[in-house]
């Protein structure tokens, strides 16, 4: 009888469970995990969250029968927080994927979490090589741009003009020190020198005694290993030292359209950027540039127009695959080209890096620049393959060795 009652009870617990489940998955649930109100704002956060809204509308606002819904939170430039937002949204709300995430150390965590919890984690923002190095997962898609190509992409670019010693200014956290990290290898593979580096906490206001450091130097190029706010801060500061006067090549990877609007283009004038994007780059991009800017008074980043790009792919592999089960869904996501406003042909590989191209930028000069975001020129394209890490150089355990 004891036996039987058990058997009972284990039934009624599975049955319920699973009417459960099936009442939480009514709908395909987004979660943009973000800095709303932070350094790094501008570039993600609200406009993170209109691009998806973008996304989801141009979709059609449902998938399988099922409509697709939206929840966003801020992190506060937090790990615990931010980990322990995704651990709910995954535990408690059935969010399917979590895009954003400007913010590497959360990222790493999430991919760990995200495998565990068998849904899907798209760092859209984030920026650290490792999420398809040795930190890979099989529910993780880094989708836009990472410290390698900006990294190469610069770096190069400086090297063929007599960039061959650096300096760094570097924010002190996993993405800063990945930037750090990867423009190092490339600076010593093209015969050059680090001659030092300085960290600094995120979202400093005061720059100048890393400046002055990197003054005293003698450094040809100084990289700002940073983001947001911190890198319109630095870059200012090491004008008004005169840094560029005396010789220096400034550069920053991580810049976008509004730090260059933020630091202006008296002060940025023939600074480098490496970009997947650029607003004005065809007539599809000035379109969703037009739509973007109605309503959010701006052009958007390139972080904000990949992350549009991000869930619109998603959106289609859940149509292919019939299901919104993580699996299926990765699996989809790997087959399907990607074709957007800013990607043409890209893929998803199997380490999970999205291969794309990258384009070398020049910010232009107050007389070249045509209105007020008319902020940079692409003067080189570098195709994918030759922009990302090799497949085999990352030391990611799900890529099967030849």
């Amino acid at each position: 009888m004891r036996g039987m009652k058990a058997a009972v009870a284990a039934l009624l617990s599975c049955c319920l469970l699973s009417a459960a489940a099936m009442a939480q998955n009514k709908a395909v649930k987004i979660g943009v995990l973000d800095d709303m109100s932070g350094p790094y704002a501008e570039n993600t956060g609200p406009g993170d969250v209109a691009a998806v809204k973008f996304a989801i509308a141009d979709f059609g606002g449902s998938v399988l029968g099922k409509p697709i819904e939206l929840v966003t939170a801020d992190f506060q430039s937090k790990v615990d927080v931010g980990v322990g937002i995704a651990k709910r949204w995954y535990d408690d709300e059935n969010v399917d994927l979590i895009v954003g995430i400007p913010n590497s150390a959360i990222a790493l965590a999430l991919v760990k979490v995200a495998e565990d919890k068998n849904r899907i984690v798209m760092p859209t923002a984030a920026a650290t090589s490792a999420l398809t190095g040795k930190a890979c997962g099989p529910n993780s898609i880094h989708w836009i741009y990472d410290t390698y190509s900006l990294g190469k992409t610069i770096v190069n670019a400086l090297a063929k003009q007599g960039g061959d010693t650096w300096y760094f200014i570097t924010v002190d956290y996993a993405f800063g020190l990945a930037v750090e990290s990867d423009a190092t290898s490339f600076i010593k593979a093209a015969g050059g020198k680090v001659l030092g580096s300085v960290r600094h906490p995120l979202n400093s206001a005061d720059f100048s005694s890393y400046v002055l450091q990197a003054q005293a130097s003698k450094a040809k190029g100084l990289m700002f290993a940073n983001g947001g706010n911190d890198i319109i801060n630095g870059v200012k500061q090491a004008a008004e030292f005169g840094l560029v006067k005396q010789g220096m090549r400034i550069s920053a990877p991580l810049m976008q359209f509004p730090d260059v609007h933020g630091v202006g283009l008296k002060v940025a004038q023939g600074l480098l950027m490496a970009s997947p994007f650029y607003w004005d780059m065809n007539p599809e991009a000035r379109a969703f540039t037009d739509r973007f800017t109605k309503e959010m008074g701006r052009p958007p980043s390139f972080i904000q127009a990949g992350t549009y790009g991000a869930v619109l792919h998603y959106l289609k592999a859940v149509k292919a695959a019939g299901t919104d089960d993580a699996k299926a869904v990765l699996a989809e996501m790997k087959k399907l080209p990607i074709n957007d406003f800013m990607t043409k042909d890209g893929r998803v590989r199997e380490d999970g890096r999205v291969i794309r191209d990258m384009y070398l930028m020049q910010v232009k000069t107050p007389e070249e620049s045509k209105g007020e975001w008319d902020l940079a020129k692409i003067i080189a394209t570098v195709p994918g393959n030759e922009a990302f890490r090799p497949l085999d150089q990352g030391d990611c355990p799900m890529v099967t060795k030849k």
